[in-house]
């Protein structure tokens, strides 16, 4: 997949995207506001590793955030199953030297029209720590709305936080 947007493209991550990856991935100031299965400290081989997984998904849902021809983050979607079939979990990170250029909002915004489109999605769901308000912003700026405050619902960093929940909904 290949989507060449304004401030960025959204592709298909590559094996050479490895040996960048963890310039931008190994900062603490990334992976606090992610889940603990993102790796801190963050080496080549956990990019290795994560890259060789998300091209063996089919159908594709994880995907690279090129800027200038290197890949500096991450966005994607978790697909539900059962009754919340058309539901989806949306992810993304991107590396500190890139925050607040609009790079996120626009990536986000793409990948919610590629949800929608390609799998017919009827939500797509996407979590905040309550410490980061910035990526809140992103969300609102791409049409997401906060729809609730998840009380003390994850742990991080050994602390017991809240989360807000947002969601986009398409027009029917």
């Amino acid at each position: 997949m290949q989507l060449s947007l304004k401030e960025c493209n959204i592709r298909s991550w590559r094996a050479e995207d490895a040996a960048v990856l963890p310039r931008y991935a190994n900062n603490r100031n990334v992976s606090r506001n992610l889940r603990d299965l993102f790796p801190y400290p963050y080496t080549e081989k956990h990019a290795r590793e994560f890259i060789v997984s998300a091209l063996e998904q089919t159908p594709e849902t994880k995907f690279a955030i090129e800027v200038s021809g290197e890949a500096v983050g991450g966005i994607g979607v978790r697909m539900r199953e059962d009754i919340e079939r058309y539901v989806a979990k949306l992810g993304y990170w991107l590396g500190e030297p890139f925050w607040g250029r609009g790079i996120a909002s626009e990536a986000v915004v793409a990948i919610t029209q590629y949800g929608i489109q390609e799998f017919d999605l009827q939500r797509i769901e996407a979590g905040v720590f309550e410490w980061n308000p910035a990526s809140a912003r992103v969300l609102e700026k791409a049409g997401y709305e906060l729809e609730a405050t998840l009380r003390r619902s994850a742990v991080k960093d050994g602390k017991v936080i809240d989360r807000w929940l947002y969601a986009f909904v398409p027009e029917v």
